[in-house]
């Protein structure tokens, strides 16, 4: 009996497990999003008193995990996503590895809509610009000791001061340059208009060409002036194109020290003052956001007061920022408190350097080569009470 039993006990401990249990275990549907061309064999059976134990199974090798897709009970889903091959969420956070993942996913593209919902926000995040305003931002909050709050407002107030305001006192003067030559630009362009009608007289110009040659030639002269002069009017289009990739990488810095997991979050977590002691957060009384608003507002309205005859597309300029303003106010609502308290004290800053920029002392100092009201502030508020009585 036990030498019969002995060969049959033998021959059904060798049944080829490990060919059944991969036909039965890979016969379920793959998870969604993931294809692979053949079930990659299971590893990790060991043998305990003589047996193959399948539920010591662990993972499949070359598999990569998926926030939590990491053994063969327990697939997770695409909505869990937290990073591929660290790439940062959308919301900015990096995410951890899993201590159940097998490995990082070898390609984004096989996971379909993950990859172009969130690439161009994950280079911009990580960005080097984005990562030089973090370290600036912790730097100054560990040198001043001062809380998270202020911080900022300080980090603000020093960029705006020592970038934004010399680029607009620069782009005061080139505008002050440009206003200059406009009464030397008419001229010549009357002088202009007679020489080409003579000329249209002796060569048979129709009206059309005409108007092309005076065009043409005016146009010449114009940029003549300019070169003299060395004021171009896109130089004055400086300060807006060194300014909005500021506000852009300040902004997405504090997003990240904001919702990163780390030490940083809890000191900007406890790092507010007064209705706002989250810097994390949003800010729920809506308080920061409507500053925002009123405060850009009064901006473009004080911007609007310094030109008296205004054209169409002027106009249609002034009510899209306006619109703009508007719309910033929920926008701040959805956000960190860190970053609105940013955007507040950015748009403050920058009407108080406008203000200042009109004072008589500067534009002495500048050298302003058109002539500037005396009591500049005192024409404003009468300006802009006339405006709003009508």
């Amino acid at each position: 009996m036990l030498t019969v039993w002995g060969p049959v006990r033998s021959s059904v401990l060798h049944l080829p497990v490990r060919r059944a249990c991969s036909g039965v275990i890979h016969r379920r549907p793959p998870a969604p999003g993931l294809t692979y061309a053949a079930p990659p064999p299971l590893v990790g059976l060991h043998r305990s008193g003589g047996r193959r134990c399948l539920s010591c199974v662990k993972t499949l090798p070359g598999v990569g995990t998926l926030s939590g897709v990491g053994t063969l009970s327990g697939l997770g889903t695409l909505s869990g996503v937290g990073t591929l091959s660290g790439v940062r969420c959308l919301s900015g956070v990096g995410g951890s590895s899993n201590s159940n993942s097998g490995g990082d996913v070898a390609g984004v593209a096989g996971v379909p809509g993950v990859a172009g919902a969130d690439g161009w926000y994950s280079s911009l995040s990580d960005s080097a610009p984005v990562h030089l305003c973090e370290h600036f931002l912790v730097s100054v909050q560990q040198a001043s000791g001062l809380p998270w709050w202020l911080s900022i407002v300080v980090a603000t107030l020093s960029v705006r001061t020592l970038i934004t305001l010399p680029l607009a006192a620069y782009q005061l003067v080139i505008i002050s340059k440009v206003e200059a030559l406009q009464v030397e630009i008419s001229d010549l362009a009357k002088r202009l208009r007679y020489e080409v009608s003579v000329r249209a007289r002796e060569r048979g110009w129709t009206e059309k060409q005409s108007r092309f040659q005076f065009q043409k030639n005016l146009r010449r002269l114009i940029s003549e002036l300019y070169i003299r002069d060395n004021c171009h009017p896109f130089k004055a289009s400086v300060l807006v194109w060194v300014q909005l990739p500021l506000w852009v990488s300040l902004s997405l810095a504090l997003r990240n020290l904001s919702l990163d997991q780390s030490a940083r979050q809890a000191e900007l977590a406890v790092g507010g003052a007064l209705w706002f002691p989250d810097l994390t957060a949003p800010d729920s009384t809506w308080i920061i956001p409507i500053c925002l608003g009123l405060t850009n507002l009064l901006v473009v309205e004080v911007f609007s007061l310094q030109r008296v005859a205004t054209s169409r597309f002027h106009r249609l300029v002034l009510n899209s920022i306006r619109g703009f303003s508007v719309l910033m106010i929920p926008i701040a609502a959805t956000v960190p408190s860190s970053m609105a308290l940013y955007w507040f004290t950015s748009s403050l800053v920058g009407f108080s350097h406008n203000l200042l920029l009109r004072s008589p002392a500067i534009h002495k100092i500048l050298r302003l080569q058109t002539q500037r009201s005396e009591s500049p502030y005192r024409d404003l508020l009468s300006a802009f009470i006339a405006k709003y009585r009508k």
